[in-house]
């Protein structure tokens, strides 16, 4: 590479210059792509991470704030998958130093194990907020907007996960589970994703299951969570149009009346041996209105069945007598397999929208049907996409926490970088997986060498960025 300065154009794919040859520019392209991407939306990564306060003696510091959570977001946007490897592959890295020189004024990146001392002495809430502001930017921004159900509710998928396991107490928080005389110690979730029906799951509040000491009368559970994580999420969005999508396990009173007590939308799934006085009722008032069924065909070449049936106003009185009044609403998809052999597969929500001809199809498939994106799109990636979800990159209960959240940050940066017009326009043929992009990512930053003045052209730079479909 020349000695003279990379040009860094001021349009939304840099382009290629004589400096550079292709595997430089991809690299270039990627970069930008992070800067560039990061800094349109959320500003600098000082105004990102604002909400942390800093628990250090300032004269005593050596790495700010910022880049001490920036460093552990890099670690996941180029899913390292272990805290080690930032010392095996960002630190005494000539090209990553620069990086971090120009970014942040610092000699190079911080030790792995500095993060941790660190990060066990923050406020996991205030590393919260920053996914909170993140989702909230977006909002405002309304880089969303055309993915919210009848042009109206954001839809929230909220599913509870496994993070960590030990076989022996990690600390006095930890769940316990025991199986033929042998007992596991884990640490479950549950989170709130953003969800939209192209594929986007940006974490908006997470709530940790985990008991209140060592030895509790009663276990912490997803339902306790749940109730904890609505209230909180109310108090942090009171205005925001919300449609919960939720699983069988939150059928029930308590969800019914979470609802209508904060003017929530929601899908909640109605499996076979739920709620049966709700199926009952389903099924003698279907017979009464035929007139409440419709058959849809989708797909590509039509190859897709649908057919749906629903009913409005069927009461329901919960174990605390509290009466409701839901519609329910049922699809019969049938589809080929890869095979050609076709398969029907029964959908049933219990719902607060009322129900009608010209809306139930998109609230099937816009809506109800948007809840395993959490699955998929958030928990799958996050497990087995790189980002090593079950990793233990501490033992520390608070910098598990802290780790987590910034997880949570490099997923959201990363969706924003993989869907933006920048990265598509630099690789229009794509790169694979999104693995891939991780793996480059972590290529340009190891052996692109940038000068200061190249990254404060990235900062100044002002353009759009459009999102592109998968």
């Amino acid at each position: 590479m020349s000695n003279s300065s990379t040009a860094i154009p001021t349009q939304s794919v840099p382009t290629p210059t004589q400096a550079l040859d292709q595997n430089e520019q991809e690299q270039l392209a990627l970069i930008y792509a992070l800067v560039v991407t990061a800094h349109h939306f959320f500003g600098s990564f000082a105004q990102l991470f604002h909400p942390i306060h800093d628990p250090r003696v300032p004269y005593l510091i050596t790495y700010p704030l910022d880049t001490m959570c920036f460093a552990g977001t890099l670690m996941f946007l180029c899913r390292l998958g272990a805290r080690r490897q930032i010392n095996n592959l960002f630190r005494s890295n000539g090209p990553s130093e620069a990086k971090f020189q120009s970014l942040f004024g610092v000699e190079t990146c911080p030790h792995g194990d500095t993060l941790n001392v660190l990060y066990s002495r923050l406020e996991p809430n205030e590393v919260q907020e920053v996914s909170c502001l993140m989702v909230e930017t977006l909002i405002r921004k309304k880089v969303i907007y055309r993915h919210r159900l009848l042009d109206r509710y954001f839809l929230i998928a909220i599913d509870g996960t496994g993070m960590l396991t030990f076989p022996e107490r990690h600390c006095p928080h930890c769940l316990t589970r025991t199986r033929n005389g042998r007992t596991t110690y884990y640490h479950p979730l549950l989170e709130a994703k953003l969800v939209t029906p192209d594929g986007l799951a940006f974490s908006i509040m997470t709530e940790f299951i985990e008991n209140p000491g060592e030895n509790p009368t009663k276990q912490d559970c997803e339902l306790k969570a749940f109730y904890r994580l609505a209230e909180r999420l109310k108090k942090r969005f009171p205005r925001l149009p919300i449609c919960l999508l939720l699983d069988g396990l939150f059928a029930g009173g308590p969800t019914l009346a979470l609802s209508e007590k904060y003017h929530w939308k929601h899908f909640v799934v109605l499996q076979e041996d739920d709620l049966p006085s709700i199926h009952e009722e389903f099924e003698t008032l279907m017979s009464l209105t035929p007139e409440n069924h419709l058959h849809f065909r989708t797909g590509l070449q039509r190859e897709t069945q649908q057919d749906f049936r629903w009913m409005n106003d069927i009461s329901y009185v919960d174990s605390e007598h509290r009466e409701h009044t839901l519609s329910v609403l049922e699809c019969l998809e049938t589809r080929p397999d890869s095979k050609g052999a076709y398969k029907t597969t029964r959908f049933k929500w219990i719902t607060n929208f009322n129900l009608k001809t010209n809306n139930v199809i998109t609230l099937a498939n816009q809506g109800g049907r948007l809840r395993w994106k959490i699955e998929n799109e958030g928990f799958n990636v996050q497990k087995n996409g790189g980002f090593a979800l079950e990793h233990a990159y501490t033992r520390n209960a608070t910098a598990s926490k802290v780790f987590y959240y910034l997880m949570q940050v490099a997923h959201t940066v990363f969706q924003l970088i993989e869907r933006g017009s920048l990265f598509r326009k630099a690789f229009p043929a794509g790169v694979g997986s999104a693995k891939n992009i991780a793996f480059r990512l972590l290529e340009a930053w190891r052996n692109l060498r940038l000068r200061p003045d190249d990254i404060q052209q990235m900062l100044s730079v002002r353009l759009q960025i459009r999102f592109v479909p998968p």
